[in-house]
């Protein structure tokens, strides 16, 4: 954050990095954090809807259908 914020000599060459690298961090903390499992739930609710696993009973356990 500093170097973004600096108006020193050199810093002309330093602060488009500075930039980058603070919006990199910023960009890759709200993917990880809010985008990511907002997507994960999402897909995961789809999947389950339309999935045609092996049926189970209400303690989770897998059971054989009956023919």
């Amino acid at each position: 954050m500093p170097m973004a914020l600096s108006h020193d000599i050199g810093s002309e060459t330093q602060k488009p990095l500075a930039v980058v690298v603070i919006g990199g961090l910023i960009s890759a903390t709200i993917l990880t954090l809010i985008v990511l499992p907002t997507l994960y739930v999402m897909f995961e609710n789809r999947w389950h809807k339309g999935h045609r696993g092996p049926r189970s009973n209400e303690k989770g356990v897998a059971v054989k259908p009956v023919h």
